[in-house]
C-alpha cells in the first residue's frame, strides 16, 4: 500500500489543473497592447499641440504689413496711456471667465477657467468668429464633467448674454448720448435690397426644410428644454446670475475702455463716450462676418466709425491699428502657446 501511495504521489499532474507554470513566451503573448484608438488619440493631441502655432505663423505672415505698421506706430504714442490700455486688456479674460462661470451651476476651477479663456481668445482669432472659442470652451466643460447637452446649453446662454450685454450697453449709451455717432453717414444712400431679400428667402427655406424633418425637430426641442432648464437653474442662484450678466457687460465695456485709452495715447480729439459708441456699433455691425476674429472687417468698421464720430482719418487709423495690436496680435502667440499647453495637459 505504501508503494501504491508513493506511485500516486509521483504521478504527473493533469495539464488542465491550472497549476502549470507559464513560460516567459506565454507571458509576453498575453501582455496588453495599446489599441489603435489610443494611438490615434495620442497622435491627434500631438497635432493639436502644434496646430495653433502653425496657424499663428500663417496669420502673422499674411498680416505682416499690419503688424509692422502697428509696431511702428507704438513708438509715436504716449506710453502711459498705452500701458494703461494693456492693463485693461488683461482684465478682459477674467471678465470672460466670470461670464462662463455664471452660465453653469457647477463651480469650475478658477485658474484653469481663466487660462482657457486666454487660449480661447487665440483660437477665436485663428478660426471664423466664435467657432474657436466655442470649441475650446465646450471641450473644457466636457473635461470638467458636464454632459454634451448641458455644455451646449451653457454655451448658448453665454452667447445670448454676451450679445444682449453688448447691444444693451450700446443702446444705453445711445440714449445718453444720442449725437455720439451719426448713423446716417455710415449707411449707403441706396441699400442693396435685392441681395437682402434673396438671403432672407434662402434662410426661411432652410429653416422650413429643417423644421419638416422630425428628427431635427426632436433634437431642437430637447436642446431647448435643456437650455431653458439650465437658464432657470442659473438665475435661481443670485451669485451665478450676477456673474453671468456682470461679465457680459464688463467685457465690451473693458474693450471700449481700451479703445478710449489708445485714442488718448494718440491725441484723437473725440469724446470718450463717442469712442465707446463707435466701438460697440462697429463690433455689432461685423458680428456676423465669418472672418477669423473679425480680422480685416473690424479694422475697417472701426476706422469708419471713428471718422464718423469726428476723428481725423490718419490718427483714427493709427488708433485702430494699435488697438488691434494690443487686443489681438500681442496676445496671439502667448494664447496659442497656452492652448497647446492645455491640450498637452488634457485640460481641454
Amino acid at each position: 500500500m505504501i508503494e501504491v501511495k508513493d506511485a500516486a504521489v509521483l504521478m504527473p499532474r493533469p495539464a488542465g489543473d491550472g497549476r502549470r507554470p507559464v513560460s516567459g513566451s506565454s507571458q509576453l503573448s498575453v501582455r496588453p497592447r495599446r489599441s489603435s484608438s489610443v494611438d490615434m488619440t495620442v497622435t491627434i493631441r500631438r497635432v493639436l499641440c502644434v496646430l495653433p502655432l502653425l496657424l499663428v505663423a500663417v496669420v502673422a505672415v499674411r498680416q505682416r504689413e499690419v503688424l509692422a505698421e502697428g509696431l511702428g506706430l507704438v513708438t509715436t504714442a504716449r506710453w502711459p496711456w498705452l500701458l494703461a490700455a494693456a492693463g485693461l486688456t488683461c482684465l478682459t479674460w477674467p471678465a470672460a471667465a466670470c461670464t462662463r462661470q455664471g452660465a453653469v451651476l457647477e463651480r469650475l476651477p478658477g485658474r484653469r477657467l481663466v487660462a482657457t479663456q486666454f487660449a480661447a481668445g487665440a483660437a477665436n482669432h485663428l478660426l471664423p468668429t466664435g467657432l474657436g472659442a466655442s470649441a475650446v470652451n465646450l471641450r473644457f466643460m466636457a473635461v470638467c464633467g458636464l454632459s454634451t447637452a448641458r455644455s451646449s446649453a451653457a454655451l448658448a446662454l453665454y452667447l445670448l448674454a454676451e450679445s444682449v450685454g453688448r447691444v444693451g450697453l450700446l443702446a444705453a449709451l445711445l440714449v445718453a448720448f444720442p449725437d455720439a455717432l451719426p448713423f446716417g453717414a455710415l449707411l449707403p444712400d441706396e441699400a442693396p435690397a435685392g441681395p437682402l431679400l434673396v438671403a432672407g428667402a434662402v434662410l426661411v427655406l432652410v429653416v422650413g426644410g429643417l423644421a419638416a424633418v422630425r428628427r431635427v425637430r426632436t433634437v431642437v426641442a430637447g436642446f431647448l428644454r435643456t437650455a431653458l432648464r439650465e437658464a432657470r437653474s442659473v438665475h435661481a442662484r443670485p451669485a451665478r446670475a450676477v456673474a453671468l450678466w456682470g461679465g457680459a457687460l464688463a467685457f465690451p465695456a473693458l474693450q471700449a475702455g481700451v479703445l478710449v485709452l489708445v485714442a488718448r495715447a494718440f491725441g484723437l480729439a473725440v469724446p470718450s463716450a463717442h469712442l465707446a459708441v463707435a466701438y460697440l456699433a462697429a463690433t455689432v455691425a461685423v458680428a456676423l462676418v465669418p472672418t477669423p476674429g473679425g480680422i480685416g472687417s473690424v479694422e475697417a468698421a472701426l476706422v469708419v466709425a471713428l471718422v464718423a464720430a469726428g476723428g481725423a482719418a490718419a490718427p483714427a487709423t493709427a488708433v485702430v491699428v494699435v488697438f488691434r495690436l494690443l487686443t489681438v496680435w500681442l496676445p496671439l502667440l502667448p494664447g496659442a502657446l497656452t492652448l497647446a499647453a492645455l491640450v498637452r495637459m488634457k485640460v481641454i
